[in-house]
């Protein structure tokens, strides 16, 4: 049986993720800070730490072995440094999610090796990054520094009707309520994934030998403008689209460039990503047909 820890699974991808272990009859510990409330009943065991207090943390987990650890609330180079301190000698693989964005914005389809977290500067100087170069420093310490099995999976936008950031929610009812909705590049091409495939895929990397950094999205690109259509035909109802307008009314998808990338590395490894025009559009007629708030 294997014994898996997870930190960051009470709620989105990190809740599915969960559930598909518990279905797969792991052994599953989660660690929560005891703010949101699970229904795994007694097939998970539960730890109550804050991630960010190492001490905290490694008190909790005790001695604790484990043959795989899933890590989704990874932000900063100092967690992925205790992180690794705390995990040395006692794990058989840690998979922290990372983010499409490590890369730049571009014209064509990202892989992995377009940033390497294996050379990638470590600064002395830890003042606070943002959440991009945060990744890549997580990614960077993790890569570098671990004597331990890792991999870094690299998930675009991921989305569902339990987004508890309601990035796509935001898109549907800015339609049905006729509000402005500012997209500064309605053409980009954009990758997405949903909560389930993004739950299925780290489940499966436990499963799997394939280490590294890996690009995680479901087949096929969209553009910001091919979304909102997809809303005014569930909607019933034209956008006013804008490429500005005031900031509470600008898209989450509003990137200035192309942001796609290329899932041939775990392809190759066997993995079978969705066409993202078979889920897509189901989910939008989902998240139209809810009452507005």
């Amino acid at each position: 049986m294997t014994k898996a820890l997870v930190l960051g699974g009470t709620r989105f991808f990190g809740k599915r993720l969960v559930e598909r272990l518990i279905g797969e009859q792991a052994d599953v510990t989660i660690v929560t800070r005891g703010n949101t409330p699970d229904s795994f009943g007694s097939s998970v065991r539960r730890l109550q730490a804050d991630r960010t207090d190492p001490a905290a943390l490694g008190s909790v987990l005790g001695s604790a072995e484990f043959d795989v650890v899933y890590d989704n609330i990874c932000y900063t180079p100092q967690e992925a440094e205790e992180a690794v301190k705390l995990f040395t000698g006692r794990i058989g693989k840690y998979i922290v999610t990372s983010s499409l964005s490590v890369y730049p914005f571009g014209e064509r389809r990202l892989q992995e090796s377009d940033f390497d977290p294996y050379t990638y500067p470590i600064p002395g100087n830890r003042a606070k990054a943002d959440y991009a170069e945060g990744k890549r420093l997580v990614e960077a310490v993790i890569f570098q520094k671990a004597p331990f099995p890792a991999a870094a999976v690299r998930f675009p936008i991921v989305l569902g009707d339990d987004d508890y950031t309601r990035r796509l929610h935001f898109h549907v009812e800015h339609v049905r309520q006729g509000q402005p909705l500012g997209v500064p590049n309605p053409d980009a091409q954009m990758s997405f994934i949903h909560a389930g495939e993004a739950a299925s895929f780290l489940a499966w990397l436990g499963r799997s030998p394939l280490e590294g950094p890996v690009n995680a999205c479901s087949k096929g690109e969209v553009t910001p403008v091919q979304i909102i259509a997809l809303i005014e035909q569930a909607a019933g109802r034209q956008a006013n689209l804008l490429r500005e307008t005031e900031a509470a009314h600008m898209s989450p998808f509003g990137i200035p460039e192309p942001w796609y990338m290329d899932t041939a590395k775990a392809d190759a490894a066997g993995f079978p990503f969705q066409p993202l025009d078979e889920w897509l559009p189901k989910l939008i007629r989902e998240i139209a047909a809810e009452p507005l708030g």
